[in-house]
């Protein structure tokens, strides 16, 4: 597949993914839902991986990638499918947004990376603005909303100290290799969660629910996770970054139009301040050149421009 191609599918697939959670959370029980969600991603890419030859290689290297990537799978996806009782799927969305910033300090933390700078500072500052706007917002998308958003905040960390020591672990391996490593790592823990806390099988599933959890198994999980570590070794980090600013946008109306979540003003303006903040951050260090060059291209026009140097003349 091209990194184009992938890049669409995983735009797609972000957008679509936390409705998903929240059906199958619905129709299901939040736990169960996961860990369906889970097992059939782990039997299916492991299928693949045999079907396509590739290996899973279990040395030490390997297995710190995979346990890395597991944390993510794990944690995170814990903390989304329970809060996905109590926020919109598409604030759910757009709080992920948030995920380079808290990266960011992982990746100074971990890996050494001295790239904060004032402008990257000034990025955060605005999604940490927007954070607070949805936050206050919170109380009034339901009673337990904002427990949601602050277990959704600690998702969100668990996913970029994930991504940090992902990239730390190295291993080089295929895109595929990780993600069946990480779900086969994270299916157990899911299913022994399920039995502590719950361990009891609903009487009906809704058909909602059902189709859910197939295009989270399948698609969402086996596609989507191994489309993006293939896009983190294939494309820009640049594009990568803008999936972040895209998926949102598409979650939100997709929330509100299918399913009527409520989406309020406050809420579009935290989101406006989350998603220009992250822009700021990835791209915010280029402004200045961009700016200086659509002065220097305006500039050009108007000199090109017939009768220009005419009426130049003219007014002396």
């Amino acid at each position: 597949m091209s990194a184009p191609a992938a890049y669409l599918a995983v735009a797609l697939i972000w957008s679509t993914t936390p409705l998903a959670v929240k059906w199958s959370a619905e129709g299901a029980g939040f736990l169960l839902g996961a860990v369906a969600r889970m097992g059939l991603a782990a039997v299916f890419c492991l299928a693949l991986a045999r079907g396509l030859r590739i290996r899973l290689p279990f040395d030490r290297a390997a297995r710190r990638t995979y346990a890395a990537a597991s944390i993510a799978v794990y944690g995170a996806m814990l903390c989304v499918y329970w809060a996905s009782q109590y926020v919109p799927s598409g604030l759910i969305a757009v709080l992920f947004g948030l995920t380079p910033f808290v990266t960011a300090l992982f990746a100074r933390w971990l890996l050494d990376e001295r790239g904060l700078t004032p402008t990257k500072a000034g990025g955060q500052m605005l999604g940490l603005l927007g954070l607070v706007l949805i936050f206050h917002e919170g109380s009034l998308l339901g009673p337990r909303a904002a427990e949601g958003i602050a277990v959704l905040l600690f998702g969100i960390a668990i996913n970029a100290l994930s991504l940090v020591l992902v990239k730390r672990a190295g291993g080089g391996l295929a895109p595929l290799s990780v993600t069946t490593g990480a779900l086969v790592y994270a299916a157990p823990l899911f299913l022994a969660t399920w039995l502590v806390f719950d361990g009891r099988a609903p009487a009906e599933v809704s058909v909602p629910a059902l189709w859910s959890i197939l295009y989270l198994g399948l698609v969402a999980s086996a596609l989507g996770f191994t489309l993006f570590y293939y896009l983190l070794k294939r494309a820009p980090a640049g594009a990568v970054a803008l999936l972040t600013l895209v998926s949102p946008v598409l979650a939100l109306l997709l929330g509100h139009v299918v399913d009527g979540e409520p989406v309020t003003a406050a809420v579009w303006s935290g989101t406006a301040l989350v998603l220009g903040g992250l822009a700021v951050h990835q791209w915010g260090a280029h402004l200045p050149a961009l700016v200086r060059a659509a002065v220097d291209r305006a500039g050009a026009r108007r000199r090109e421009a017939p009768g220009a140097e005419a009426s130049g003349r003219h007014r002396e």
